[in-house]
């Protein structure tokens, strides 16, 4: 372990944090996968089984969000997303069980239906209170049109007497009640965790490979790599807008981490790796594509993919191996942030995409 690594643990453990699930969570090759693609060797950490709802990497960030909107005497948690979010049900969930009142503002940006079912059927379940805005198809809201939209709601509770907790989409950029990256930084814990686990089969990864939507858990695994395995690269497969775009909000929550943990170097410019080639219809939007690589992967290996997220970093992953951007002898680590609750409000798009 290097000096870097160690203060890095040390300033990890320090913070505050509410143990809402279970670690660490699985890590194991995929036997059948990297035979079939004769190398690299290809590994998945399972953050789908995090245990807290229907799991999901959204979970590791709520263990040290909470404790922040407690220690400030909260009792209403307020954010965003869209219908299906799988952050504002995990959100909803640590909310309930800490004995908050879940407030969701979730924004229709593809086209499916309000009725109970996915995310929101088990928002509806946890008590969440649901504001519903219209939004474009196949696109992530803006920013600035979801904190409006959210700062309305909380001064609602506000004016009501209550005191709202205000945290962002993914709980990965600081604004609102969630003045620190806290979210991000649960993510170096990940890294840290995927590392030790690596380690443990007598491996450094050459590469961590992940979707990303709102900057957090990139920024975390990207500050975890560069404090703790350099050498490990570390691709964010974008899920909903420009590499560019998200290359910045990235950047943007990776800085924060590093005032906020008082670390001496972050990471550098050629470490920030967004890729958007594997978009395909836009956020959220399901086509063969994503239909075909939940297939391959749940037939093969028996693990589920969603087909907002972890399918199009699938697709992303296995074109990088096809095009040779690995090498035959590298050892991948794909991380699985969860989201299946959402395969089932589009279950006909998936099997219309099966004939």
């Amino acid at each position: 372990m290097n000096p870097t690594e160690k203060t890095l643990r040390g300033k990890l453990a320090a913070l505050p944090r509410l143990p809402l699930i279970h670690l660490p969570t699985p890590m194991r090759k995929l036997e059948r996968l990297s035979a079939e693609l004769g190398g690299p060797e290809i590994w998945i950490k399972r953050d789908d089984l995090t245990g807290l709802a229907f799991g999901g990497n959204k979970s590791r960030k709520l263990e040290y969000i909470i404790p922040d909107a407690l220690a400030k005497k909260a009792d209403v948690l307020v954010t965003w997303g869209a219908t299906q979010s799988n952050w504002a049900m995990q959100a909803a969930a640590a909310a309930a069980k800490s004995g908050l009142h879940p407030v969701l503002v979730l924004f229709k940006s593809y086209d499916l239906p309000e009725e109970a079912d996915g995310n929101i059927l088990l928002d509806r379940l946890l008590g969440a209170e649901i504001r519903l805005q219209e939004a474009v198809r196949g696109k992530l809201v803006t920013q600035e049109i979801a904190v409006a939209a959210a700062e309305e709601v909380a001064a609602e509770f506000r004016s009501a007497g209550k005191n709202p907790y205000l945290v962002s989409n993914g709980g990965s950029v600081p604004l609102g009640g969630m003045d620190r990256p806290l979210g991000a930084i649960s993510y170096i814990g990940a890294f840290l965790e995927m590392l030790d686990q690596a380690e443990s089969q007598g491996f450094r990864p050459n590469a961590v490979v992940h979707s990303t939507g709102s900057g957090g858990t990139q920024a975390g695994l990207l500050c975890g790599a560069r404090w703790a395995s350099p050498e490990t690269r570390v691709v964010g497969i974008s899920v909903s807008d420009s590499a560019d775009s998200f290359t910045e909000i990235v950047r943007t929550v990776a800085e924060a981490v590093q005032r906020t943990l008082q670390m001496e170097t972050g990471p550098r410019p050629e470490d920030y790796i967004v890729l958007d080639e594997y978009l395909t219809d836009g956020y959220g939007i399901v086509n063969r594509e994503v239909t075909g690589a939940i297939r391959r992967l749940f037939r093969t290996e028996g693990v589920v993919l969603d087909p907002v997220y972890t399918a199009k970093a699938f697709i992303g992953m296995l074109d990088l191996v096809k095009k040779g951007c690995f090498k035959k002898t590298d050892k991948i680590v794909f991380f699985h942030t969860g989201g299946t609750p959402a395969l089932f409000p589009n279950k006909h798009k998936l099997i219309d995409a099966l004939d």
